[in-house]
């Protein structure tokens, strides 16, 4: 089953939220196993089935860089166990210096400005590489698909480090 036939809208990482999760809504009140209360048993079994299976897809479209994972499964790039890594050295320095940069965001003279600039920093990368997918993807090709690949691994860093920033932000905000 593709999702994005599922929701009725086009396999495209650009998608309307506000059209996603009103069908989304449309889809689980009609299959809600209370609908179903007095049906048969393998109708209830089908409908909480159907209502799993609509859950898994919205939650799979609803994020970035799930919805671009998904989308690159489905041009048949399979990142979800692969064991490649990135070879961009470049990029890899850049972690570094982001991580080492969140470590020191406690020490800084002030912590909130520090981690205010440095989400706005990522938040920045996020968006650029949100934007990159969308155009590796939408030229379609054998190489095009595979830079949109390493876009989502590059993604996933980056929003790695956007969850490491919110657990330092927890413990500047209770100390």
């Amino acid at each position: 089953m593709n999702y994005f036939e599922l929701f009725g809208i086009n396999n495209s990482f650009e998608i309307d939220m506000v059209v996603l999760k009103a069908k989304y809504l449309e889809l689980q009140r009609a299959v809600h196993p209370d609908n179903f209360a007095n049906a048969s048993e393998r109708e209830r079994l089908m409908s909480v089935h159907k209502a799993a299976q609509i859950n898994d897809a919205f939650n799979v479209l609803k994020q970035h860089d799930s919805r671009a994972q998904y989308l690159l499964e489905l041009s048949g790039i399979e990142l979800a166990h692969e064991t490649q890594t990135l070879k961009d050295p470049m990029f890899l320095m850049q972690q570094m210096e982001l991580r080492e940069t969140l470590e020191d965001i406690c020490d800084s003279d002030d912590p909130e400005q520090s981690l205010l600039d440095f989400q706005q920093e990522i938040d920045g990368y996020i968006s650029e590489m949100n934007h990159s997918f969308s155009q590796f993807f939408t030229v379609n090709s054998q190489a095009s698909l595979l830079s949109a690949a390493d876009n989502v691994r590059k993604l996933k860093f980056m929003l790695k480090l956007s969850q490491e920033a919110l657990v330092i932000e927890d413990k500047i905000f209770n100390d």
